[in-house]
């Protein structure tokens, strides 16, 4: 039921994926990715899109949306309006660091993107999905390498992930000060590391990664 590929790469994310599937007769397709893997710290959040089919200028009007990683904040900041203004349906879904310690990365990003598929108000017909197949998930679907970067409905995904993420761990932030959370959103950073060898981990933090497992270990021993 589903595939997974890696078409070239263009300039920038387009609907070639979307427009071979609504010439199939698909009509909700849901584009999916995520925010936070990597980082020691906070939640992983998942986003789906539903782009509407065949609206003219469509493409025209989300042109400035690519892959997060590629953007500012202020840039991201305005793609996800835009994001939100044109799109059918979407959704974000979050799995804890400690859920994250739990069960893995891997599940637990599959858990936010099903929770993200969930929370639709229109149920999906059809899934781009970026990199990680969902085979659980009952319904055709595309896994596609670098994703957020080709098709233009992953890349809304990852925007919304990204935002919201980073707007939960400026939350996070003034929950647990100390750690400038709302600096490098939890991930690998020469601060994170200063932080962490003053202040120890906290439980915000993903104890099951190496960086923060070797503190705690630091930290039995002393």
């Amino acid at each position: 039921m589903s595939s997974r590929t890696a078409p070239p790469i263009p300039l920038a994310p387009t609907l070639e994926q979307e427009r071979a599937l609504w010439q199939q007769g698909y009509r909700c397709i849901a584009g999916i990715d995520e925010a936070g893997r990597g980082a020691w710290a906070g939640p992983v959040v998942a986003a789906a899109v539903i782009l509407p089919a065949n609206r003219p200028g469509l493409a025209d009007a989300l042109a400035p949306v690519r892959d997060s990683k590629l953007l500012s904040p202020r840039q991201r900041a305005c793609c996800y309006d835009l994001v939100l203004e044109h799109a059918l349906a979407w959704a974000t879904g979050a799995v804890s660091a400690a859920e994250i310690d739990r069960i893995g990365i891997v599940p637990a990003t599959r858990r936010a993107m099903r929770a993200a598929l969930d929370g639709l108000v229109i149920p999906p017909e059809h899934l781009l999905i970026d990199a990680l197949p969902l085979n659980e998930v009952p319904l055709p679907q595309r896994a596609i390498i670098k994703g957020d970067r080709i098709c233009l409905s992953i890349a809304a995904a990852s925007i919304l992930a990204k935002v919201t993420r980073d707007r939960l761990m400026r939350e996070l932030d003034a929950a647990q000060p100390g750690y400038a959370l709302a600096q490098h959103k939890g991930y690998g950073t020469a601060m994170h590391r200063a932080a962490l060898a003053r202040l120890g981990s906290s439980p915000l933090h993903r104890h099951s990664y190496a960086p923060v497992a070797l503190q705690d270990a630091e930290e039995r021993h002393v």
